[in-house]
């Protein structure tokens, strides 16, 4: 075999990318094959224009730190009609809530979520009837307090059944449920918040506010980026996302959508679909988006036998190969490439290749 230091005109050394492209997309690394060419040293027969180095088992990947920022959509869903003082509050902001939880107290009496299409805007009491009344029988089964028909019809049974629901919360069982006593909302069980700028302990409630609002399953989750870490981060791209609480999280890139700032956002959706926080979404705060750190993959971690790019040569007929001590070539396939160096196959562990001096 031909002597490659003899070659020149044949084969060039392939240099290290500059420092500003060091960080591949991930799309294009894996079976990536070819190489950038540059001009070989002038005097390939100096000794001194290479360094050896010893291809041994490694890692090659590539990341870079970014925020990722995750916010709730909060949709109104109810409002107050209890008269009075705040005594308590009894739920936490995005606590999931199902029939009959307890939200807020007024004036020491509980007020509890139902589900329900109709507001509540009466009290309730026997004799009455309409689509409120079979709102509240249901809830009234729900909590296994009553056995009859949701009819809508408010009759002695159903008076028996508020009654005893009025002990479990402590109050008076006078038959007679309030207008304030529930809140009916579309969907149970939900995602809550109240607002706490109108319903917070000692707060007076004159009845009419829009207090509650209910959020989606999961907040939603973008990476802000300037353009060109944006470039970086093709749909599918994915990244690590560390939770309020320690936990580790992760997402993948999808569509990319830039705001009035020039800022691209790009949005992350759950691995295969599933949900990014799973059950830990309630730990993400509900009134502020919340900035959490993470790790944006940008070339996967593969392992295998590792060497600097700078090793590898590419040929006139398309073949990259690396040369040993005694000037033997190999042909090498490359797994993928960054920062500098390659994880390649095609070449026994521990040989010793050339690298230009200049090389890193």
């Amino acid at each position: 075999m031909p002597d490659p230091q003899t070659q020149g005109a044949r084969i060039r050394w392939i240099r290290p990318p500059a420092l500003g492209a060091l960080v591949l997309a991930a799309g294009a690394a894996i079976g990536w094959a070819g190489a950038t060419v540059f001009t070989p040293p002038s005097d390939l027969s100096d000794p001194t224009a290479f360094t050896y180095v010893s291809v041994e088992e490694g890692e090659v990947g590539s990341s870079i730190n970014l925020n990722t920022v995750a916010e709730w959509t909060l949709t109104p869903v109810g409002s107050n009609l209890a008269s009075g003082t705040v005594t308590s509050i009894n739920i936490e902001p995005g606590q999931e809530v199902t029939a009959g939880t307890v939200l807020y107290t007024v004036n020491l009496r509980p007020v509890v979520i139902a589900q329900g299409a109709v507001p509540s805007f009466e009290s309730l009491s026997q004799g009455m009837k309409g689509a409120d009344v079979a709102q509240l029988q249901s809830l009234l089964t729900t909590l296994g307090l009553y056995s009859g028909a949701s009819n809508g019809t408010f009759a002695y049974s159903t008076t028996a059944a508020v009654k005893g629901w009025q002990k479990l919360l402590g109050i008076a069982p006078d038959g007679v449920v309030q207008a304030g006593d529930i809140v009916f909302v579309p969907t149970l069980p939900t995602r809550l918040a109240l607002d706490t700028t109108i319903v917070k302990r000692g707060a007076v409630l004159s009845g009419g506010e829009a207090v509650l609002t209910g959020l989606p399953a999961e907040p939603s989750f973008h990476v802000p980026a300037t353009e060109a870490q944006a470039a970086l981060m093709p749909s599918g791209t994915v990244v690590e996302i560390a939770g309020p609480n320690g936990e580790k999280w992760v997402g993948v890139a999808a569509d990319q959508v830039a705001d009035e700032f020039s800022t691209i956002n790009v949005q992350l959706t759950g691995v295969d679909g599933a949900s990014i926080c799973g059950d830990a979404c309630a730990a993400v705060p509900v009134t502020d988006p919340t900035y959490l750190t993470s790790r944006v993959v940008t070339v996967a971690s593969v392992t295998g036998l590792r060497v600097p790019s700078a090793a590898l040569l590419s040929k006139a007929d398309g073949s990259t190969v690396v040369v040993d001590k005694k000037g033997k070539e190999y042909q090498v396939t490359v797994v993928t490439s960054a920062r500098g160096m390659s994880i390649i196959e095609g070449v026994p562990n521990a040989t010793e290749v050339r690298v230009p001096a200049a090389g890193s």
